[in-house]
């Protein structure tokens, strides 16, 4: 009698931890129950928690592989280093604060196999806490308009919306969340993963540009469903976040615009920024307003390291990038995704 070799999985569905016992512990059992064996492995990379997860994992879960990292790589060198040591063909970047509905990983995988020119795609994201809701980290597909402020469908800005399917038709997005992003494994190595510079926020929104510029398709396929957490490491108001957010945007259009019109299109969005700026400091928000400046101070330290661009302004040629959200949202009143496509 042989032994059978179990098949490579299709799909390694891999949670990043790092000293995130809790979290595994509320959240991994639903993943573990709501994902088909058959078709992916969760895999438990862990960024080198100092905690019990490891220990927590041998006793409930031995048979969950896990990769073991000495340090903290971060979100992006953790799930870099993880992905290239999977032989899965699809790979998707699952936050250890997600729970997943039955199925989710048989429509996305399924989705993907009848969609070859699709690179990436994500299922619908609710709130954990509140599942009547979007969730802010990604809805239901995310978008960014020409100034390159990103969006939702399902949340503009702070605005989240309730989940009526009113965004449940599969559609051609601008960038996946990273809290539940399928990715064709092979194209997440070619587009080079995650930039580690960005450190936290927006590094899935570059990965993404990334692969539309090489000419595959983005997806949202909301008949797959997850709920996230989500608001576990930053307040939307702490400089902190502030900080990563200013500067890690600056960085998103200087890597991604061509020679022609970067430099006329960082300007208009740094008049923005300090707009911005003028905000924070006549309502006495000190912290924030510093928080801008040295954006834009590291930011002109940490472009100089970026020296190759794409020839191709994906913010002119493609049809969805043409909104100015401020505008519609601030000026127009326009609070949802269904306004703003509705009154174009």
């Amino acid at each position: 009698m042989t032994d059978t070799v179990k098949p490579t999985p299709q799909v390694a569905v891999i949670i990043l931890n790092w000293n995130g016992r809790k979290l595994l512990e509320e959240y991994l059992p639903q993943v573990i129950e709501n994902t088909n064996p058959e078709i992916a492995e969760v895999i438990v990379a862990d960024n080198g928690s100092t905690d019990d997860s490891l220990a927590w994992l041998d006793r409930n879960y031995p048979q969950v592989r896990r990769m073991e990292f000495n340090e903290n790589l971060g979100f992006a060198g953790g799930y870099n280093k993880a992905i290239g040591l999977t032989d899965a063909p699809y790979t998707v970047l699952l936050n250890s604060d997600v729970a997943c509905a039955p199925g989710w990983v048989d429509i996305l995988h399924s989705f993907m196999e009848a969609h070859p020119e699709t690179g990436a795609c994500q299922p619908k994201i609710l709130s954990y806490k509140d599942k009547t809701h979007f969730e802010y980290a990604g809805a239901s597909g995310g978008f960014i308009d020409r100034n390159g402020y990103p969006y939702c469908r399902g949340r503009i800005f702070s605005h989240v919306e309730a989940d009526h399917g009113q965004y449940d038709t599969p559609i051609e997005i601008f960038w996946a969340t990273g809290a539940a992003l399928m990715v064709r494994t092979e194209l997440y190595r070619k587009a080079g993963g995650l930039d580690t510079d960005f450190f936290a926020h927006m590094e899935e929104i570059d990965l993404c540009w990334r692969i539309l510029l090489s000419g595959a398709k983005i997806m949202a396929v909301p008949s797959a469903v997850v709920y996230h957490l989500g608001g576990g490491s930053l307040p939307a108001s702490n400089p902190r976040k502030t900080y990563l957010n200013f500067r890690n945007n600056l960085l998103l259009l200087h890597k991604n615009l061509p020679d022609s019109t970067r430099g006329r299109k960082l300007l208009r969005r740094r008049m923005l920024d300090t707009l911005a700026w003028g905000k924070f400091v006549m309502t006495l928000d000190f912290k924030n307003a510093a928080a801008v400046w040295r954006a834009h101070r590291d930011f002109a330290r940490m472009r100089k390291s970026y020296n190759v661009h794409p020839v191709t302004d994906l913010l002119d040629t493609r049809t969805d990038t043409h909104r100015n959200i401020l505008t519609d949202f601030y000026l127009r009143g326009r609070k949802t995704f269904v306004q703003t496509v509705r009154e174009d």
